[in-house]
């Protein structure tokens, strides 16, 4: 599937703010500096939403975004730009936004968010001063969190606070199977909050034989099973955007071909997804942290850990794989081999071999 001659990326307004935004958004998860040209192909196609972090790629992420910027100050009025903050206090969200600002080189961030939601309490009303000062100060438009964990939670709480505006969460065709994630997207859409979807292709092994393998049924159809999944995201009315890490211009013109193409899924489609989601569900986390962790008798960061090694498996991007499981297990090597995960096993939804997977990440990884 290649992008139509002279089209461009749909838009889709970001929840009650009436900010359109282009429905595929530009991942900033890799090393942009050395990747510039990513940057000019995005903007040719109309992938406008571009996203980083304070620490992605130990800074390279926003400098690289900067760098392109610096450059071609005209293109900001086009660019829709996120980036996150890994402190939750006033101060140090303040620090962090000074340094993104800089970095990047403009005077404001159309949205600002927490990166890597934990818990709602982190959602204080401290905070929520801080963002109203920032707004009235020109410095952010819009303010939200993104999570990789206990999304539905997440998600369900974030629709009650009325000063967020958007949601960054883990969605995809596995995820979307189950009525409590149908409901927390109902909810915060109803709530007005924007959603902008990560972890969109599910991860996990995909079945060698063609009997459970759905491809050939989507090639027939004119799109690949990775833009089906994409297609099977957009399909929810309350998803604004996709966010996609897309470091090579291949992955960007085969994701904005989707993007473009109007076909939908048929009836087929979705049942052909179904059946991947169950039989390959013993390769996925869920994120549902708060199940396996409750089962252990000290914590382990166990959503992370199967992160990390999902960077390094489905990504193939070994320096992002450990750039994350350094940041979350310093020092605890041997406790993460000695913990008995039996409980966590039992309790995890999916089935996973959560002992063997952690024993994985921790054997490449560390």
């Amino acid at each position: 599937m290649a992008p139509p001659s002279g089209s461009l990326i749909p838009e889709r307004p970001l929840g009650r703010s009436g900010i359109r935004v282009s429905s595929l958004c530009l991942g900033g998860i890799f090393d942009i500096q050395a990747n510039q040209h990513v940057l000019h192909r995005a903007l040719q196609l109309g992938v406008t939403c571009w996203d980083t972090a304070d620490c992605y790629q130990g800074g390279r992420s926003e400098i690289g975004y900067g760098q392109f910027l610096e450059r071609q100050p005209e293109a900001r009025r086009e660019i829709f730009l996120i980036s996150k903050s890994d402190a939750r206090d006033p101060e140090g969200m303040t620090r962090l936004l000074n340094r993104s600002l800089e970095r990047l080189h403009t005077d404001y961030l159309d949205l600002y968010m927490l990166h890597d939601l934990r818990s709602p309490s982190e959602l204080t009303g401290e905070m929520e001063r801080w963002v109203a000062r920032q707004k009235n100060e020109g410095r952010i438009r819009l303010f939200g969190f993104s999570t990789h964990r206990n999304m539905e939670q997440q998600l369900l709480a974030g629709a009650t606070l009325g000063w967020l505006d958007v949601i960054m969460n883990t969605c995809n065709f596995r995820l979307l199977q189950g009525a409590g994630m149908q409901n927390a997207l109902e909810k915060c859409g109803s709530a007005g909050l924007g959603l902008i979807a990560i972890k969109t292709q599910g991860g996990g092994p995909i079945p060698a034989d063609a009997e459970r393998d759905p491809a050939g049924q989507f090639l027939g159809r004119g799109f690949s099973v990775g833009q089906a999944k994409l297609k099977a995201v957009w399909e929810n009315p309350h998803i604004s955007t996709i966010c996609s890490q897309m470091h090579v211009v291949r992955h960007l013109a085969e994701n904005a071909a989707a993007a473009m193409d109007q076909t939908t899924l048929s009836w087929n489609d979705r049942e052909g997804l179904a059946h991947l989601a169950q039989s390959t569900c013993a390769g996925y986390c869920a994120g549902c942290e708060r199940l396996c962790g409750a089962a252990l008798e000290q914590p382990v960061p166990v959503a992370d850990l199967m992160r990390s090694l999902m960077y390094a498996r489905s990504y193939r991007d070994i320096e992002l794989a450990r750039e994350c499981f350094s940041a979350i297990a310093p020092g605890i090597r041997e406790r993460l081999l000695a913990t008995d995960y039996t409980l966590a096993e039992q309790a995890c939804p999916q089935g996973l071999p959560i002992a063997r997977l952690v024993r994985e990440a921790v054997e490449l990884l560390a």
